[in-house]
């Protein structure tokens, strides 16, 4: 029997997920079917709605209100693409209905939003995925095989930095990621969820993490009739310690004008491997390794020895149907467990400790000193995310 899947929230990287869902129908039309869409931008789901209505000949019920839909819906998974602040409000009532969910990085606003998330999984029996695609890619995959197989020796520490200059205006229209409440912070949690899920995939949990993070501009936006200040951090500059004995310097600013730069690179004992593209989403296509005699293996390569190496078993997990975009797999696992009454790769307790990273950081940074990993993993700093809890009331 098909399972019956909505999409709760559908701005955004919802599109990225709408489009999974219809290629995976495509290519096994028995495994899904996407049944309802639900917006309080009630225009946005009836769009998402036409295009699988375009795709299937048969349109998804469509909603504003989310308790609409799961009263009215028998739903086996919903995927939650709502803003942050409602990730756990959402999930927890979609699971206390009787769905799955998977829910989009930051998996909770807050380390105790996210522990709600789990407490309710764990009380209703329901699946509680987090949405995290980098990891899951060829070129990410085979960067965890050629690490743990010794390639470039011991790892020892990684530089992820960027430096530029962003621009900014009174005129800047205000979104829902700019305020601390409904965005939980800037881009340490948002394209550095990613970047954070990856570090905690090659190397596992840090030990301590040391920050700084600041607004060196201040960046007025719009919103409505009003100017209001934009809660991002322009900088942030992290020592992540892990209990592998890597060491990773993890730095960004858009607060730097005149010369910009970007570099990532992961050192080991016996070479590197050295990134080509952004510090939150690679290791990238275009990546290779630098042994220490100068000899170069580009990333390519190393990923076409990596499949070589897959059994037949480990391929069709990995990459079922020979799909290798990030967003298609992590929609197909979410399936594919609802289905097969598995369990996911990254359900809410892995997203928790990949969040908790960027929580450390920014709890760091509040405090002006270093934290303990696992204290914040427990919810037990939280400086930072006080406020955002009260607005939640967690």
């Amino acid at each position: 029997m098909a399972v019956n899947v909505a999409i709760a929230g559908c701005g955004g990287m919802a599109n990225g997920h709408l489009r999974s869902y219809i290629r995976i129908k495509e290519t096994v039309p028995e495994k899904i079917d996407i049944v309802a869409m639900c917006d309080p931008v009630v225009d946005s789901a009836e769009k998402f709605a036409a295009q699988v209505e375009e795709a299937f000949g048969k349109k998804p019920v469509v909603y504003a209100d989310i308790d609409e839909m799961l009263a009215k819906e028998d739903l086996d998974g919903v995927d939650i693409c709502s803003p942050h602040g409602y990730h756990h409000v959402n999930a927890i009532k979609c699971m206390e209905a009787g769905a799955n969910v998977i829910v989009e990085k930051p998996i909770g606003v807050t380390v105790k939003a996210t522990h709600a998330i789990m407490e309710a999984s764990e009380r209703t029996g329901k699946i509680a995925a987090t949405a995290e695609q980098i990891r899951r890619m060829p070129s990410r995959r085979a960067s965890k095989w050629l690490m743990d197989k010794g390639m470039i020796g011991e790892m020892r520490m990684f530089f992820a930095q960027h430096a530029g200059w962003n621009d900014h205006s009174p005129e800047d229209r205000w979104h829902w990621r700019l305020d601390l409440a409904l965005g939980g912070g800037g881009m340490v949690m948002d394209s550095g969820a990613h970047f954070c899920d990856t570090i905690r995939y090659l190397y596992g949990d840090p030990d301590s993490v040391y920050a700084r993070v600041d607004k060196l501009e201040t960046r007025m936006v719009t919103k409505g009739d009003e100017i209001v200040q934009s809660a991002h951090e322009d900088m942030w500059a992290a020592t992540i310690n892990f209990k592998s004995g890597v060491t990773g310097l993890w730095t960004c600013t858009w607060a730097a004008p005149g010369y910009s730069f970007n570099r990532a690179v992961h050192y080991g004992s016996e070479g590197c491997l050295l990134d080509d593209g952004d510090i939150f989403h690679g290791p990238f296509d275009g990546a290779k390794v630098i042994l220490k005699d100068g000899t170069e293996y580009p990333m390519s390569g190393i990923v076409a020895d990596y499949k070589a190496s897959l059994t037949a078993d480990e391929t069709d997990q990995l990459f079922p149907h020979g799909f290798e975009d990030g967003v298609l797999l992590e929609c197909y696992d979410f399936v594919d467990a609802i289905e097969n009454g598995r369990d996911v790769e990254i359900p809410a307790d892995l997203g928790l400790r990949a969040k908790s990273i960027c929580e450390a950081i920014y709890e760091s940074g509040a405090i002006g000193e270093a934290v303990d990993f696992d204290a914040v993993v427990a919810g037990d700093i939280e400086v930072y995310q006080k406020p955002i809890n009260e607005h939640w009331g967690l």
